[in-house]
């Protein structure tokens, strides 16, 4: 038992790091390790088995909750944000997270876990393969897209992000750095506009899942681990305070680079 707690602080603690630095921890790295976690301790074929990406999924929005906030805090007292490029985004964020929650409570868990692997794989190649991610042009103001625009991005994030788990900033972090910010910028970005599918996808998954009667034993809240959940949170605070230091710190087209890096080795992690 103790192994489990100290695998899940280590977890957190990643995840921590990386919310603050790269706008990504609990989807991308919570939901692959987890999902290992529960497959190893209770095997595949057990009710947790079967249940173990719902789970995954639901113990890391339940955490993303707070450690977005935490991270939104931390970046507004460093003037990293900016509203106008939030609002009214994370609204119609919000709006495709009920659908993208109630469609990933009517999935199952292996297809959902594919669907995962396939949107990182999509989602490496384009940062990889088009001119604007790595290294951008001369600075220019940032770029302000239409009401229709902006409707249609926040719909299609929330559901896409909801479904799967990984808080949108694999799509908000591209999406703003295509809009001529920095990564520090765009990365800061990532965690307000995380919070309307953490808080969506959360209460879907406790409230609305009615499969998860069916799991053995206590501590569980719908598919939210409870238990996982305190354990993952304490670490990510821990690992919040060791990156505090480097935050815009980091040369810009080097961050973008760790960027993919880290998405690549979740990757990996998800498809193996």
């Amino acid at each position: 038992m103790f192994t489990l707690y100290f695998t899940l602080t280590l977890f957190g603690f990643i995840a921590g790091i990386t919310t603050l630095l790269f706008g990504f921890g609990g989807g991308f790295i919570i939901v692959p390790l987890l999902y290992r976690t529960l497959i190893t301790l209770y095997g595949a074929n057990s009710p947790i088995g079967h249940a173990a990406m719902h789970i995954a999924v639901a113990t890391s929005t339940c955490v993303m909750i707070v450690s977005s906030a935490m991270a939104t805090r931390r970046h507004w007292r460093k003037d990293n944000l900016i509203l106008s490029q939030i609002w009214p985004l994370a609204g119609y964020i919000a709006l495709g997270a009920v659908a993208g929650s109630l469609l990933a409570n009517a999935t199952g868990g292996g297809v959902i876990r594919w669907l995962f692997v396939a949107y990182l794989a999509v989602t490496i190649a384009d940062g990889v393969l088009r001119k604007g991610f790595v290294s951008q042009p001369a600075k220019t103001a940032p770029h302000q897209p239409t009401v229709g625009k902006t409707a249609f991005s926040g719909l299609v994030i929330g559901t896409i992000a909801t479904f799967l788990g990984v808080g949108g900033s694999v799509i908000t972090v591209p999406m703003m750095r295509r809009r001529g910010l920095s990564m520090t910028v765009a990365t800061a970005m990532a965690n307000p506009l995380s919070l309307p599918v953490a808080i969506v996808g959360t209460l879907t998954y406790m409230l609305a899942s009615p499969g998860a009667a069916a799991l053995p034993g206590h501590g569980y809240w719908g598919y939210v681990d409870m238990l996982a959940f305190v354990v993952l949170l304490a670490g990510s605070w821990l690992g919040m305070q060791a990156a505090t230091p480097w935050v815009g710190r980091i040369p810009d087209k080097l961050h973008a680079k760790i960027y993919l890096a880290l998405l690549t080795l979740v990757l990996l992690t998800m498809a193996l």
